[in-house]
């Protein structure tokens, strides 16, 4: 999901962390004030925390961030001829 965001909207920087399920259930990263893993965070906003996310979800939230529309969304006749 990640790379192909990355891809669409080049102006945006994309971290991945990525630690064993442990590191985020310690007291320290409790401390750093950081959402429970598994996380998607767009600036300061989380999208979603301790559970998965679409791509769609996260894009709509980076479109808002950087003040452009929402993309249309298509149905599969769209996405298969790219209309």
């Amino acid at each position: 999901m990640m790379p192909r965001l990355g891809e669409k909207y080049k102006d945006i920087e994309i971290e991945v962390i990525s630690k064993p399920q442990a590191a985020y259930q310690t007291d320290e990263y409790f401390e750093l004030d950081l959402p429970v893993a598994p996380a998607v965070m767009v600036g300061d906003e989380i999208v979603v925390e301790g559970a998965a996310t679409t791509a769609d979800k996260v894009e709509q939230v980076i479109c808002r961030c950087i003040g452009i529309s929402k993309p249309e969304k298509k149905g599969l006749l769209g996405r298969l001829f790219k209309k």
